[in-house]
């Protein structure tokens, strides 16, 4: 086969290839959740991109859309169903039960990187996709809710996006009164069944709490006059949620009750939270969480209590781009060696001044001209103009590229002037 007949790979629909102001945008919310993440004390884990296909089933349900159309699973060479990563909640939480780290609770841990959903791609939403993460497991007390929400609300203020972000905050109450709420549910959609867009007829009996979020306008009617969970909230239920809500009102976080907010799964109690904003169309949540109580036994562990948050890191860096312009960051020096000699010398130059902490960039290509172009565009105050006479002499020209000004000046000099 000839050269040219041969054809060019192409990225796989829902995956993109980040680079530029993007890609500093991207880091940029990655850096800043390190930093947050430390000031609350949070232990960073590394994860596996795949599991068991059995941990994401059984702790998302096997009937759920992401378990029974979004997975990608395969089959090993020893046969075995292996899943590559939809969340990271259930990896987290085999993790914890699988390598003892009981003996850290409460631990908080976070983490992020890419996960894998086989889903319509749109803006904001692709098939790899990656996240930023936060949990603590082991704890029940309300203290880590409101540890966790704090947290989330300073994240999205550091990166320069809070201003249109609404916390939505709903309780999902406890086991007993979750339970009462969903018979209540079903007693009352069943009543109007026929009437219920076709998808929450099928959510009727296994998930009914999953139709208050319907967005078919044929379920609005009904959704409006559900039953909500304050009418069968515990004594208990609604203790814990006056003291997440109390929590959030000292630490100075806005909030606002949304009682129709869910998590359909079983295994989530208490707190159910959203960050949102109408500047990403379709895809309002920022960021997203809750109170799963339940998971760790759904993964044949003991009763454990946890809590945390995930966000989409190309969501938070599409508001990061809105709102303030990432650049990518500007050289202190550029480097424009002239000849051959020249350039090997400068190579010990630069090695010298980035070992110093300075950022340099150092042209190779082209006459002077385009050299120094491309030391104009690099963004950096100082040129070192490197020859044969300069180099014979031990110098190089140092040219502030802000004032124009330029001096002559020995090699072994520079790196403290450049520091200065």
């Amino acid at each position: 086969m000839s050269k040219q007949t041969i054809p060019t790979p192409q990225a796989i629909r829902g995956t993109q290839d980040i680079f530029g102001a993007e890609a500093e945008a991207f880091g940029h919310v990655v850096e800043t959740f390190e930093r947050v993440r430390k000031l609350y004390r949070f232990r960073r884990v590394e994860m596996p991109v795949f599991e068991k296909t059995t941990v994401f089933s059984r702790s998302l349900g096997e009937t759920t859309d992401v378990v029974s159309k979004e997975m990608y699973s395969f089959e090993d060479r020893g046969g075995e169903s292996l899943t590559l990563r939809p969340e990271f909640t259930a990896g987290l939480a085999r993790a914890y039960l699988t390598n003892g780290w009981q003996q850290h609770a409460p631990l908080k841990i976070a983490t992020h990187g890419p996960l894998f959903r086989y889903e319509r791609p749109q803006k904001g939403r692709y098939r790899q996709f990656h996240q930023i993460d936060a949990e603590v497991i082991g704890a029940a007390e309300p203290q880590a809710d409101v540890e966790l929400l704090v947290m989330a609300d300073q994240l999205l203020r550091e990166l320069g996006i809070a201003d249109g972000v609404r916390l939505n905050l709903n309780t999902l109450g406890d086991a007993p009164s979750r339970e009462a709420w969903r018979a209540a549910l079903i007693d009352y959609f069943r009543a109007h069944k026929d009437q219920l867009s076709e998808e929450s007829q099928d959510r009727l009996e296994r998930n009914p709490l999953r139709i208050l979020d319907s967005k078919d306008p044929r379920d609005k009617p009904f959704t409006a006059d559900a039953p909500m969970i304050d009418q069968f909230l515990s004594a208990e239920a609604q203790d814990f949620f006056g003291k997440v809500t109390a929590g959030l009102d000292a630490a100075g976080v806005a909030w606002v009750r949304a009682p129709a907010l869910v998590r359909g799964l079983d295994y989530y109690r208490h707190t159910a939270f959203e960050f949102i904003t109408d500047r990403l169309g379709a895809q309002g949540t920022v960021l997203g969480g809750g109170r799963y109580d339940g998971l760790l036994e759904a993964l044949g562990g003991p009763a454990t209590p946890a809590v945390g948050w995930a966000a989409g890191i190309e969501r938070l860096a599409m508001l990061v781009a809105d709102a303030r312009t990432i650049t990518e960051p500007a050289a202190d020096v550029a480097i424009v060696p002239m000849g051959a000699a020249a350039e090997a010398a400068c190579l010990g130059l630069a090695a010298t001044l980035r070992r110093g902490g300075l950022t340099v960039d150092m042209g190779y290509r082209g006459n002077m001209k385009k050299r120094m172009s491309r030391a104009n565009e690099s963004g950096a105050r100082f040129a070192l103009i490197v020859g044969d006479e300069e180099l014979a002499a031990g110098e190089a020209t140092v040219k502030n590229l802000v004032t124009g000004t330029q001096e002559r000046m020995a090699l072994h000099a520079i790196p403290a002037h450049i520091a200065a």
